[in-house]
């Protein structure tokens, strides 16, 4: 049995005050602005990653924190963590098409193996378990807005397949060991989010509109653009995903921005916010991609008062700036 590897600093010891946090996939675009978010709250937060998809960049201004530490491990192995856990964090997994049409084994395999270990770490430390699911467990939906309540229109066998199914059996696993050992399970099904430390070579619409334009390049739409998303912006998840971790919201949970807008129209945006020449050019549309993309947020505003609150133009303002840089 492979067991984890030494922080690269120390986690501190348990101490009152704060809660004492481990966040996997804490290296990238989610992952790095939760743990981020949690240090400025007074916690503690151990980060755990592989650099699959992740980057040390996203989480080296944090290294000389003292409430900071980091594990160098892939998710599915053995997670040993000395002390106390308040809360495991659950955001290890390739997350865009073009990731996991990359890496299809290693995210099924964080989605299936690596939710096993965390639940179980989080069942030995009695700690809150937080789920990072997904919008794509819809699939293709045939209702708009999507309520937690609708089961979906999937198909497994895809290229999308290893993500969505990954992303549904995780769920699958959560519950049972809510129901089964009484873990503490929070699930956020996170609609898409975009914001800095995105990569440039992520594969997800905001990130490559924008890469294309600053590049005076073709930005690139696929079908005729009418396909929906509902983008919402990174802090305004991030805390969303502070209000569930504190609630008692044991089921699946939307957490994203019901404000819909097709492809087209958001990569027309871009290049108006960028100043970009680019002329936008139509390609074939992918196996599989989902025509609308909406979420129903009503239990998200009932039970965790939560909304977002970042208009789509300053979102991609502030977006464009880092990319700039």
């Amino acid at each position: 049995m492979k067991r984890t590897s030494a922080p690269t600093n120390a986690f501190a010891p348990p101490r009152r005050g704060g809660l004492r946090l481990l966040i996997t996939g804490g290296a990238g675009f989610l992952g790095s602005h939760l743990a981020e978010h949690f240090l400025g709250q007074g916690h503690q937060v151990l980060v755990l990653d592989n650099f699959i998809t992740g980057s040390f960049n996203n989480i080296k201004a944090l290294m000389p924190h003292p409430d900071f530490a980091f594990i160098k491990q892939d998710v599915t192995d053995y997670i040993e963590v000395p002390g106390r856990l308040d809360a495991v964090f659950h955001f290890a997994s390739p997350a865009s098409p073009v990731d996991y049409a990359q890496y299809p084994i290693q995210t099924l395999k964080a989605g299936a193996l690596g939710t096993h270990k965390t639940l179980g770490l989080a069942k030995d430390k009695k700690a809150i378990y937080v789920l990072a699911s997904t919008s794509e467990v819809y699939g293709d939906p045939l209702v708009s807005p999507q309520p937690e309540s609708y089961w979906g229109n999937v198909n497994p066998i895809g290229p999308r397949g290893v993500y969505d199914e990954a992303k549904r059996f995780a769920e699958a696993m959560a519950m049972a060991y809510q129901r089964t050992h009484k873990v503490r399970v929070r699930i956020a099904r996170i609609f898409n989010t975009y914001g800095p430390r995105m990569r440039k070579n992520d594969g997800r619409a905001v990130p490559n509109f924008i890469t294309q334009a600053l590049a005076g390049k073709p930005i690139t739409v696929y079908g005729r653009g009418r396909q929906t998303r509902s983008l919402c912006f990174v802090s305004d998840l991030v805390r969303g995903l502070d209000l569930l971790l504190h609630s008692d919201l044991a089921t699946p949970v939307n957490i994203g921005n019901p404000d819909e807008h097709s492809i087209v129209a958001i990569a027309r945006l871009i290049k108006k916010l960028t100043g970009s020449r680019s002329r936008i050019a139509f390609k074939p549309l992918p196996v599989d991609d989902p025509k609308v993309r909406r979420p129903d947020i009503t239990l998200a505003v009932r039970k965790l008062r939560w909304k977002p609150a970042i208009p789509l133009e300053e979102g991609l303002k502030r977006t464009i700036d880092y990319f700039r840089g």
